[in-house]
């Protein structure tokens, strides 16, 4: 994201399970979640990795959702229990077990999941799917690109303090500033197949857990964590990035 120069790691993928959870991470005593530490050196590029080690901040969804695995998968690979509680220090694989070219499974939906998700054959409605609404006003500078990791979202540009809103009814799962390159996030989740993401803004007005309507005012448009007052937004379906375009309305309908 910043401009077109984004930094390539997918965003937090918060799901609460059926039954809820009452944390998603354990942060240790006296620890208060803000700013990742940045200061950790990456791996060099076309690096494969097999393992993350836990940072504080982060939780199984974020996890996942960097890799671009379905949260259930990882939790899987993991022997993570049903409450997705991490911790910092622990090591997740983050690769699906067996050969180098195992295919993940997360890429595949279920059949009960594919049947929901498929499309129409117009190719625009899509079962199971919210009722869209574009989440604040202003012109896209930057599209969707399918296999492009720079550009899993849509930019959306705007002034500063702009309303930006829930482009769905859902639950917040993920509300804070702990993914380098994302500035002040949020993550909405719709139902079990759809999430939405709002990034770069200004001033976050909704915190984790809060349910919220579709319309409801969830922060302000700022330029967190990049160059340019502007929204990133995001629509994932089954754990995958999606073309906003093909869910959002057209403007003027």
């Amino acid at each position: 994201m910043r401009g077109s120069g984004i930094v390539t790691i997918g965003l937090v993928i918060l799901l609460a399970g059926a039954g809820g959870c009452a944390r998603f991470v354990d942060y240790g005593e006296g620890y208060s979640r803000g700013e990742a530490d940045y200061n950790e050196p990456r791996p060099p590029k076309n690096t494969t990795i097999t393992y993350h080690t836990v940072r504080k901040g982060e939780t199984l969804y974020s996890i996942a959702w960097q890799y671009g695995h379905d949260y259930r998968t990882v939790a899987k690979w993991n022997d993570v229990p049903r409450s997705y509680t991490i911790y910092p220090g622990q090591k997740l694989r983050v690769r699906p077990p067996g050969s180098p070219g195992a295919a993940d499974s997360s890429s595949t939906p279920t059949k009960s999941a594919s049947r929901k998700s498929r499309t129409s054959r117009k190719g625009k409605t899509y079962a199971n799917s919210p009722k869209w609404r574009w989440p604040t006003q202003g012109e896209v500078v930057s599209r969707f690109v399918a296999g492009d990791p720079t550009r899993q979202g849509i930019d959306i540009s705007g002034k500063r303090g702009q309303p930006v809103i829930a482009a769905a009814s859902g639950k917040v799962v993920y509300s804070g500033n702990g993914l380098r390159g994302y500035g002040n996030l949020v993550i909405i989740q719709h139902n079990e197949t759809y999430f939405s993401a709002y990034a770069h803004t200004q001033k976050v007005r909704v915190k984790e857990k809060d349910k919220v309507k579709s319309g409801q005012r969830i922060a302000d448009m700022g330029n967190s964590g990049t160059d340019r007052v502007m929204l990133h937004f995001e629509i994932r379906r089954n754990g995958k990035p999606s073309n906003p375009l093909k869910y959002l309305p057209k403007k003027g309908s």
